[in-house]
């Protein structure tokens, strides 16, 4: 090759001649990379809003549903101790206790737990105090007696301990 011909190869790949002619290419890939990058960011925002939107309902749902049934809970109990008297072998009341057991079962699996009350101190969070008394023998602020069980699901109240308070 001829020192002519060399240099203008060089003048050719120089970096303002090739800049020049592929600027508006690379802007056009800079652009698109930047919209898919944004797209991609966006779609995977929606993505994560979406599941957790989802589980949320799922978790309301199950709430609403479980506190229809709190009523009938609250009615098997009070059958339960009225079986207290029964004798023990006695038929009605061992399968009082089964459907109890199993009931029992079915809230676990559901995260519904009991919301402690009697001995416990008095937490407004938890508890909805109706009476109040006087009792020396008793600590300031603690659950005395317990009118109807408290319950929740997965750290959320769904229904509050109605009980009475000692001062």
């Amino acid at each position: 090759m001829c020192e002519e011909e060399k240099n203008v190869e060089l003048e050719a790949e120089t970096p303002e001649n090739v800049e020049s002619a592929e600027t508006p290419a690379e802007e056009a890939v800079a652009e698109y990379k930047d919209r898919l990058l944004r797209l991609t960011a966006e779609f995977d925002n929606f993505r994560k809003r979406t599941a957790k939107e989802k589980e949320t309902l799922f978790s309301d749902g199950r709430a609403d549903c479980v506190q229809e049934f709190l009523p009938l809970i609250d009615n098997l109990e009070r059958f339960m101790e009225a079986a207290q008297d029964e004798p023990e072998d006695s038929s009605l009341r061992q399968g009082l206790e089964k459907v109890m057991k199993q009931l029992s079962e079915i809230l676990k699996n559901l995260k519904v737990e009991a919301i402690p009350a009697v001995g416990e101190k008095f937490n407004p969070n938890v508890h909805n105090a109706v009476m109040h008394i006087e009792d020396e023998t008793v600590d300031d602020e603690t659950v005395v007696e317990e009118f109807q069980k408290g319950y929740t699901i997965g750290g959320k109240v769904l229904r509050f301990s109605m009980v009475k308070v000692a001062n």
